[in-house]
């Protein structure tokens, strides 16, 4: 493993098969200047373990998602280090959620989840290059708005159960190595959008979402060219696009949450564009 940074004090405290990083005698709590992150190692990791980045729902927060089995244990147990970052709070006192819509004042989350991800490769000696960006419902949103923006921040995106807000945007960069999953019953996130306080914000629809997707992909075409079943998740695919992109939707019956079943499918996906 790499040298660690110095300066900090690095112990693990394994629990079954999965090995909780404590930072400064903080157990599973790593801080940096711009905010806190959680990191849960696999039983035995090795040199450069890839890296699934997880952000929380809304008014949640990391310690929530390492506390997640269903969700953790299929990562660990194939070898990946699980970072789950702290989002900070909206207003003084008020419940944790990401600064992705443009023009919100807050904190700049490209330039925090890519410091976590240096800080976690010179700590723990993790790969900084072998990230997938995943997260669920707001936090699936901040994964849409980082790729649209910035999608070489990471190696692929896996947003869970959210999409844009409107007015959508005019445009994307691209191209993009993106897995979205939605459940067809989700009515938090409906596929078709809905208002939320009073009207003042309206979520995005999610099939429009992937018109832009496509556009930033170059994809010669609306309609996929793949389909495939995974256990209950209906797979559309465009592969018909730019060679360095990849752009895939996949539909489970369940509502919003992450499904069973998920971690495996979105792994399977990651390690297939490598």
């Amino acid at each position: 493993m790499r040298a660690l940074a110095a300066g900090f004090t690095i112990t693990a405290i394994c629990l079954g098969r999965a090995a909780f990083a404590t930072c400064d005698g903080v157990d599973g709590v790593c801080e940096m200047d711009s905010g806190e992150y959680h990191l849960v190692l696999p039983e035995d990791p090795q040199e450069q373990s890839p890296v699934v980045v997880f952000l929380h729902g809304f008014g949640s927060n990391g310690g929530n998602v390492i506390k997640n089995s269903r969700l953790l244990d299929p990562l660990l147990e194939r070898g990946y280090a699980v970072i789950a970052p702290n989002a900070t709070e909206g207003e003084p006192g008020g419940r944790k959620r990401w600064t992705f819509y443009p023009g919100w004042p807050g904190r700049d989350e490209t330039v925090f989840l890519r410091e976590v991800v240096d800080d976690a490769a010179a700590r723990f000696g993790t790969s900084d290059e072998r990230v997938m960006l995943s997260g669920f419902s707001s936090g699936a949103f901040m994964v849409n708005y980082l790729a649209c923006d910035a999608p070489d921040t990471f190696a692929a995106y896996a947003p869970v159960a959210g999409g844009f807000w409107k007015p959508h945007p005019a445009q994307c960069n691209g191209p993009v190595r993106l897995f979205h999953t939605h459940g067809w019953r989700d009515s938090t996130v409906p596929l078709e959008g809905r208002s939320l306080g009073g009207g003042r914000f309206q979520q995005g629809d999610i099939f429009a979402g992937l018109d832009i997707w496509r556009s930033a992909n170059e994809c010669k075409d609306e309609k996929p060219n793949s389909f495939s079943e995974t256990g209950d998740f209906l797979r559309r695919k465009w592969t018909d696009c730019n060679p360095n992109a990849a752009l895939e939707l996949a539909m489970f019956p369940g509502g919003h949450t992450v499904p069973d079943g998920w971690a495996d499918m979105a792994l399977d996906w990651f390690e297939a564009l490598e």
